[in-house]
């Protein structure tokens, strides 16, 4: 199966067959740009994706925000979405360093004298700041991420609930995500080199380190590091079925890479690493504290699964007919999870549930049970052991998948199913959390991994005719 991600325009049917090759080649057409649609993000996307950007039809990449599977809560829109693609722009938009030059105190308007201007202005004291200045770059694209909804952000990210199924869970009192979080340079020309940088320019075109900001002279000029950081972590091996998770490094305002500090905000910054960059590669992590990003690669798509395949791999399972082992009644494993569990059980009696402790899959029962209440300790009625009892739902994101195998795993403790390699994967992946801490999390919905594992192989039992 041919796991492809770029679009193209559909033909117009009505037109004259005669003006083709041939009827055959113009059908053969039609038929290979209707495969090509089947993306892992809706078409609805791709045209919202183009129609944000004024894009054409070069793709360099994707970003996916961990913790969704496939949609925001409140839904994809606009510059708010899970995932967001990033096309070869019409007109270039990137900056490259120009002229360096320090501002006199008497002179502070001098830092911010042109809107036009790209400038990075870092305060060494009260009475000494020094504006590195940004000139047009036509050979590459600028791409904004961040938090403020201002226009020069193309990417808005919010903080990410884990587990959150509604937009007011979703809802928190302090973001720690920078307004203006970071920025991505592609080159406009193959191999579409994407490199990223800490912090993004406002809307005046300027990024300011304060005098508290973590900031130093280099030889080349200036460099320093935003409040909470921007970390990244590149999959060792490459983003596939044998992937070992990287080391996780924080990169710089000038796009220099950095040994992580004590904490995010420290005031001291790591060490030099010389011999990395700034290059985002498939599979690349960016964790702006508050949410984390995964960079897929326009070369990496074309090896994810698509969403028409999880779906038949999903249709794969149901179609032979689990049973559960208490109630006898056929299970179907849903590609979305209800908002509840009295949802689960008006809406869909045959979800299927999981004893996540020993992977046997049942229905929904009340059997050992002192409760209604989700995600109690249940004794599994097989082999008798204790733990979590979670009804299943599909991991749908397609671009979290290592490779295309058959879902026959699931996360503990949420229950979201995908391949055993993608499990494998993820619950040696340790994410950022808090200010210092890390700890693996379910890709599909950012709940913090549990068990000996943080994954269990589930154990269907096939229909009894």
């Amino acid at each position: 199966m041919l796991y492809l991600t770029q679009r193209m325009p559909l033909l117009n049917p009505s037109e004259d067959e005669n003006k083709s090759p041939g009827s055959t080649k113009y059908h053969q057409h039609i038929t290979e740009m209707s495969q090509t649609i089947q993306t892992s993000c809706s078409l609805d996307e791709y045209d919202e994706g183009k129609k944000t950007l004024g894009a054409s039809t070069i793709k360099f990449g994707e970003l996916v925000i961990l913790g969704y599977n496939g949609c925001l809560p409140s839904g994809n829109r606009g510059r708010r979405r899970s995932r967001f693609a990033l096309f070869k722009r019409e007109t270039p938009n990137g900056v490259k360093p120009d002229k360096q030059y320090e501002v006199s105190p008497q002179k502070p308007g001098q830092a911010v004298k042109s809107k036009g201007k790209h400038t990075i202005s870092y305060t060494l004291s009260r009475h000494q700041t020094i504006v590195v200045e940004y000139s047009a770059d036509q050979n590459t694209d600028m791409f904004q991420i961040g938090r403020s909804t201002e226009p020069v952000i193309d990417f808005v990210v919010m903080d990410t609930v884990p587990g959150a199924k509604s937009q007011e869970e979703c809802t928190i009192l302090e973001s720690t995500i920078s307004r203006f979080a970071c920025r991505i340079i592609v080159d406009r020309d193959p191999p579409y080199a994407s490199r990223i940088y800490a912090a993004g320019f406002n809307s005046t075109n300027n990024i300011f380190l304060g005098e508290k900001a973590c900031k130093w002279k280099t030889e080349p000029g200036m460099d320093g590091l935003t409040t909470n950081g921007v970390l990244i972590m590149r999959p060792r091996g490459g983003f596939q079925g044998d992937a070992k998770p990287g080391v996780w490094r924080e990169v710089s305002v000038c796009g220099n890479i950095y040994s992580l500090r004590e904490t995010r905000s420290s005031q001291q910054r790591g060490k030099l690493i010389e011999s990395e960059n700034n290059i985002l590669e498939d599979g690349t992590l960016i964790d702006l504290c508050g949410a984390t990003l995964l960079w897929r690669s326009a070369t990496g798509l074309l090896r994810t699964p698509t969403q028409k395949h999880l779906e038949q791999l999903r249709q794969g399972i149901n179609d032979s007919r689990p049973q559960c082992p208490i109630g006898f009644n056929t299970l179907v494993l849903p590609k979305h999870r209800h908002q509840t569990a009295k949802q689960f059980l008006e809406e869909n009696s045959k979800q299927p549930y999981a004893y996540l402790k020993c992977g046997h899959v049942h229905g929904y029962h009340q059997w050992d049970s002192n409760s209604n209440q989700e995600r109690t300790d249940r004794t599994c009625p097989m082999c008798r052991d204790i733990g979590p009892y979670e009804a299943l739902t599909m991991g749908n994101e397609a671009s979290f998948y290592v490779d295309s195998s058959s879902p026959t795993h699931a996360f503990c403790p949420c229950g979201h199913v995908c391949s055993e390699k993608t499990t494998k994967y993820w619950s040696q992946v340790p994410l950022p959390h808090g200010t210092h801490a890390f700890q693996a999390a379910c890709p599909f919905c950012a709940t913090p991994l549990a068990g000996d594992q943080g994954f269990i192989k589930l154990i269907f039992q096939e229909a009894i005719d």
